[in-house]
Formats: structure tokens, C-alpha cells, sequence
């Protein structure tokens, strides 16, 4: 299969080049490394990351807004067939839009302008406001519509009573907590949490896709169908790509950049209702996404492509994920419909909520059929990690999905491959991390 030609293409071979720039020749060890191995830098980013006792109230984590069991974004199903937006710490409050996936955002690239293609790309938060992880994790403690902590000192001292403290120590030094320090020990907390989200077991690579790219497992028909219209008709590659990088680097599903798709206003949203001093412009409020950010009026509405990894990924088939910035659908096949028939049937679908700059030549009018959009949906359903490939009965000869090539078989570094574009930045925050140490002793 191919991918389509479109704008994104070179931005996005540009960036993905700046990423590979790690040496090839990871160690064995790590080539083995599983979920289970986190370094002590991530676990301590682990421990901070589900602490519930870092808000103000005590009660929220960063895992309350991006759980593992749904793929690292919100948890809570009534929720997300309500509103899709998740309250903060203090009563009352809400954020303006659903929680984005953790997961698989430390490969995005820093946020820059491709000059040939005008296109931005890269970034955290839907409208980029962030360059990278460390940042991005400093933002929701502070943020009064979330974690609601006063300052950087007030965190830091939650830290200090935390039964974590001493792995905090170890990781950063004996000092790393002093309370004149308190912007660095914040800084140092950020690095742990994009450790730990940088980790295999946030970004595990374990879908029943990546199995099948790995030739250990088979696609349905309808999933293979699915694929096939992913990468065609349905034109989802035009920024999803779905194809394996040449060195067998797994693929993102994403190009990290950003698109107005014209999503209908979410009439649930409380922001909306939001006291004036947080939202002016009440019912009236247009979320404008990385123009809002930018205070550019050509980037009105558009918000940061997400992966499409863990799309699908939720406990139960009865629990509710919500889709799309702010969580105005339930359903991916609400998604898939209205990606195909936007534009065709546009009487079905509420107006955008930001009308300048919609992208009406990459979707809206797809021509898929009903049953076309099952199996894209069914397609999007393989996408999920923890994937257990079926074994066979021991009474049923085994054969392979694929037979082994000469390129796949004995490959030691099988599994090390998903992580090359992180190691940069692990090395880096390992690197910070001695640096402090050593200052601090």
C-alpha cells in the first residue's frame, strides 16, 4: 500500500529525519527491556504521575485525566458520554476541552512553521502551547482549572511529605528537595513524569498491528479491508501515516500537525458555563485552537493531529470513549461517519464550531459506504495496545502468519526498534539528572 500525496509529507519526513538521529546500536539490554523495566527516574515519574495528594483539594493525578486502561486519556465513561470534559481538583471548575492521550506524545517533535508547506507541526496540548514533555507535565499542576496548586513551592512540598520522597532522593541527590530550590525541584519532577511518559510502558508498541507488521499475527477480513481503506479511499493516511519507517521503526499514526476538520460545537461542554473571569465570552466561546495560541487568524480552529494508537482502547465494550477535541462524539463510528459524509449530508452534522480555515479537501466527502465505515472502525479496533496473539490448540500444527524473510529472522534487536525515536530524550533527562546530582552534592 501506498500513502497518498498531501501536504504533509515532506514536513513530516523533515522532522521524523530529526528524530532518527540516534545510533542504531542499541544494546542488547535494552533491546529486551519490557513494560516492566522501568529505570528509577520513571518510576519515580510513575509514582508522581498517579499521586493523588498533588492537587488542591487532594483527589486529582495526572492519571484521573489520562489513564492507562483507555490508552492514557480519560477514564471516566459517564463522563464521556456526557460532556467528554473532565473536572478539575477545585468544585466547579472544568478545563475547555477533553483530555488528549499521553501516550506516544514524547515522539512529537517541537513545535515548528515548515516555510514550503506553511504548515506547524509538533508541539503538546491540542494547540501546541508547549514544546515539549518537561513543559507540558509543569502545566496541569499550576493550571487553577485543573490541579489548582498556588505555586511550584506548594507541589513541591506535597513531594516533600510523599512516601516517594526517598526515591526522589536517590534519583536527584539529598538536596534535591530544598525548600529554596523549589523551581528546580519542580523542574526535576516535570523531567520525571516525561521519563516515565517517555517509557515503554507508556508507549508499548503492543497493538495486534504492530504484531501483524512484525508478521507474528493475521488482520481479519474485514480489519484488512478496514487497512485497505485507510490507506485509500477513506484518506486517513493524509495524516495518519500507517506504515512501518525503513529501519522497521513502527508507525505514529499521526504527522503531528494541525487541522481544522470542522467539528461541531460540544453543547455539553461546562465551560461554557464558566464563571466570566475564566471564559469572557460564555456560550458564545469559539475554542480556536493553535491560532487562539498563536494569535493567528490562518490557524483559526486548528488543533494538533493525535495519534490514532489506542484509539479504540478501552476496559469494556460497553464502556464510552469521547472523540475529537472536545469529545462532541461517542463513537468512532461517529467519527468515521462524519470524517465521510461532512460535507455530503451536511444537514446531519451541526455547523463547525470555528468556521474559517475547515479542511475541505482531505475529508467530508469520502463516498464510503455504511459498511466501508464498519470496517475502518474495525481496522481503527487493532490499533490498541496488549494484544495477546491467539495461541493455537496444542493438538493444531503452528504455522507462521508469514514465513520469517532473511531480514526478520534472527533479528536481536526485534522490540528495540519501537524506542529509537525516545532514546534522545531519555538520554537527555538521564543526563539532567546526574548533572543535578552532581551540583547537589
Amino acid at each position: 500500500m501506498t500513502i497518498p500525496q498531501n501536504r504533509c509529507v515532506s514536513v513530516f519526513t523533515r522532522l521524523l529525519s530529526l528524530a532518527f538521529v540516534v545510533a542504531l546500536a542499541v544494546s542488547t539490554e535494552s533491546a529486551r527491556a519490557t513494560a516492566e523495566d522501568l529505570s528509577p527516574l520513571e518510576h519515580l515519574g510513575k509514582q508522581i504521575f498517579f499521586d493523588k495528594n498533588l492537587s488542591n483539594p487532594v483527589g486529582q493525578a495526572c492519571a484521573s485525566c489520562h489513564a492507562p486502561e483507555v490508552g492514557f486519556t480519560g477514564p471516566d465513561s459517564e463522563i464521556n458520554l456526557k460532556t467528554g470534559i473532565y473536572p478539575g481538583a477545585a468544585p466547579g471548575r472544568y478545563g475547555n476541552r477533553k483530555p488528549p492521550s499521553a501516550a506516544y506524545a514524547a515522539f512529537s517533535p517541537k513545535r515548528e512553521f515548515d516555510q514550503k508547506e506553511e504548515t506547524w507541526a509538533g508541539g503538546q496540548f491540542w494547540d501546541g502551547r508547549m514544546d515539549d514533555l518537561v513543559a507540558q507535565a509543569k502545566g496541569p499542576f499550576l493550571n487553577p482549572l485543573e490541579m489548582n496548586n498556588a505555586s511550584a513551592a506548594d507541589v513541591v512540598a506535597k513531594v516533600r511529605e510523599s512516601n516517594y520522597r526517598g526515591l526522589f532522593e536517590k534519583v536527584y541527590g539529598a538536596k534535591a528537595l530544598n525548600a529554596a530550590d523549589a523551581d528546580e525541584a519542580f523542574d526535576l519532577m516535570a523531567r520525571a513524569i516525561a521519563a516515565y511518559e517517555s517509557s515503554r510502558e507508556v508507549n508499548s508498541f503492543s497493538s495486534k498491528y504492530d504484531a501483524f507488521l512484525a508478521r507474528e499475527t493475521t488482520l481479519t477480513a474485514q480489519e484488512l479491508r478496514g487497512l485497505a481503506l485507510f490507506a485509500g479511499k477513506a484518506n486517513c493516511t493524509a495524516c495518519h501515516p500507517h506504515q512501518a519507517a525503513a529501519d522497521g521503526t513502527p508507525p505514529l499514526f499521526t504527522d503531528f500537525t494541525y487541522d481544522n476538520v470542522g467539528a461541531p460545537r460540544n453543547a455539553g461542554n461546562p465551560f461554557y458555563r464558566a464563571d466570566p473571569a475564566v471564559n469572557p465570552d460564555g456560550a458564545k466561546y469559539r475554542d480556536l485552537g493553535l491560532g487562539g495560541f498563536l494569535n493567528d487568524k490562518t490557524q483559526h480552529g486548528k488543533v494538533k493531529v493525535p495519534t490514532l494508537r489506542n484509539v479504540a482502547k478501552k476496559p469494556h465494550p460497553q464502556f464510552v470513549k469521547s472523540y475529537l477535541h472536545n469529545g462532541t462524539f461517542k463513537s468512532l463510528k461517529d467519527v468515521v461517519r462524519f470524517y465521510n459524509r461532512r460535507d455530503k449530508t451536511p444537514d446531519a452534522f451541526d455547523p463547525p464550531d470555528v468556521e474559517e480555515n475547515v479542511n475541505r479537501e482531505e475529508l467530508g466527502k469520502l463516498g464510503l459506504t455504511d459498511a466501508e465505515e464498519d470496517d475502518v472502525v474495525a481496522f481503527l479496533e487493532t490499533l490498541s495496545d496488549g494484544f495477546v496473539a491467539p495461541q493455537p490448540a496444542a493438538t493444531e500444527p503452528e504455522f507462521p502468519a508469514i514465513a520469517p524473510s532473511a531480514s526478520t529472522r534472527g533479528d536481536h534487536f526485534k522490540g528495540a526498534r519501537d524506542v529509537i525515536r525516545v532514546v534522545r530524550f531519555r538520554r537527555v533527562v538521564e543526563e539532567a539528572s546526574r548533572s543535578s546530582d552532581t551540583r547537589q552534592r
